[in-house]
């Protein structure tokens, strides 16, 4: 069995911090990026300790830290390390190191190791056929408790490989250097101008493998320890035609890809997994309380072509070949649908919209607090959203564009040592949910 199941509740900002790798899209622009507000420091370094309760897992305390411009100015080195009475994490990364030799060819490579009290997940017993008449769980018309749920392990490890391509803003330099002050670029914009891949924005194909195992531990009643693992490829291709990809303001971004697991090692399933993500950033300008307003827009969508649907003699449906819910048409969690579980909804295609807008506040509250500058904190930002998407058992538009499932929210932004951290809020008709991560959703 090949599921992943994700702890409910709050996302760790300690984590979030370290975990960068975890933004979507998969790649990114390279970047070295400069604060005119520390001239003379070459790196950019965040230790931030937290602690989070909640109904699954209790109390836990934990730190995470951060250190950006490390041994090469636009490498970046984090982890974090939370404990509770039950659950336990450990995570470590490296990203954007460039390869000796080389100054377009950069790696990255992020692992998690850890153990959750009642984790959850919107899927079936393997092998456990549908009955007729009954959707099947995660699809768009189940149940909010049609789910599994345990205690057990979530361990997960990535590798990638990102080319900044010759052509556009890294026609002659594979990074793109970024100037800001008070958070707000000062530099020449890397895109947004024109649409033309070959003078403006920055290009970077990615090769990414990505490894998961999944563990939880029923009773010996319901069938005791089930394990399933991931071992899989992505490749894809981004075009970032913004000005300032960590906070855009005009501009667009385009990302394509496509995932395979073959079923290598201790991994038993095959799929194939195709998305495109579509992203477009409207400017409005400086008012009276404001350094930017900026309208957000995102379209995201996905199909598994190697999923398809068998039945037994009584009828009942049985899905093989598909990606996993939580690596292919998934919706649901602190990216897409944040009014919903994580991986609430999952099946063969899937259509995401989602509109922010997004207000940059002049007024900074803690800026001469001086016992809180060690945040490195330059503004904090207002942002108002609406969210809709769709799962469903074929591509078409009758199929994804009827009983769409919608969501609204409100979130507080901080760029915080050239970091955007979130707090999301959103309500749908299963409850309000609350994220904590790092960087916009799109």
């Amino acid at each position: 069995m090949n599921y992943r199941i994700l702890a409910r509740g709050f996302l760790l900002l300690g984590a979030s911090l370290a975990c960068s790798v975890c933004a979507k899209p998969t790649a990114n622009v390279k970047a070295i990026i400069d604060r005119v507000e520390t001239p003379d420091k070459v790196s950019e370094a965040l230790i931030l300790p937290y602690a989070f309760n909640t109904d699954s897992m209790g109390l836990n305390i934990g730190v995470g830290a951060m250190r950006r411009g490390f041994y090469q100015e636009q490498m970046t080195i984090g982890g974090t390390a939370f404990g509770g009475e039950v659950s336990e994490g450990l995570m470590l990364g490296l990203w954007n190191f460039k390869m000796p030799g080389s100054q377009r060819l950069f790696f990255s490579t992020c692992g998690f190791v850890g153990y959750f009290p009642d984790q959850q997940a919107y899927t079936s017993f393997p092998g456990e056929y549908t009955p007729v008449g009954s959707p099947r769980p995660g699809s768009n018309a189940s149940s909010d408790d049609r789910f599994l749920g345990a205690d057990g392990s979530s361990n997960w490890w990535d590798m990638k490989l990102e080319y900044s391509m010759p052509i556009g803003a890294t026609r002659d330099n594979g990074m793109v250097n970024y100037e800001l002050a008070g958070g707000l670029l000062v530099s020449e914009p890397s895109g947004g101008e024109e649409w033309n891949p070959l003078t403006s924005g920055s290009s970077v194909l990615v090769l990414q493998q990505f490894n998961r195992f999944q563990s939880f531990d029923f009773p010996e009643s319901k069938g005791g320890e089930l394990d399933g693992t991931i071992h899989a490829l992505e490749l894809g291709i981004l075009y970032d035609n913004t000005d300032f990809p960590v906070n855009p303001s005009k501009g667009s971004r385009q990302y394509f890809s496509v995932s395979h697991d073959a079923a290598w090692m201790d991994s038993d399933h095959q799929w194939t997994f195709v998305e495109l993500d579509l992203s477009k950033y409207f400017s409005f300008g400086e008012s009276k309380y404001a350094h930017q307003r900026i309208l957000a827009l995102d379209f995201w969508t996905g199909y598994s072509p190697t999923w398809t649907l068998g039945h037994d003699e009584k009828g009942g449906s049985i899905v093989t070949g598909n990606a996993p819910y939580n690596e292919g048409a998934t919706l649901g969690g602190f990216y897409r649908m944040r009014g919903y579980d994580q991986n609430r909804f999952h099946d063969k295609a899937a259509i995401y919209g989602a509109a922010e807008y997004r207000y940059t506040l002049k007024y900074n509250p803690i800026e001469n607090v001086k016992w809180l500058r060690f945040l490195k904190l330059d503004w904090f930002q207002l942002v108002g959203y609406v969210e809709a998407g769709r799962v469903g058992a074929k591509y078409t538009a009758d199929e994804l564009f009827k009983d769409v499932k919608t969501d609204v929210g409100f979130s507080l932004r901080a760029l915080t040592a050239g970091v955007v951290v979130r707090a999301d809020v959103a309500t749908s008709d299963e409850g309000t949910s609350v994220w904590v991560m790092i960087d916009h959703p799109f």
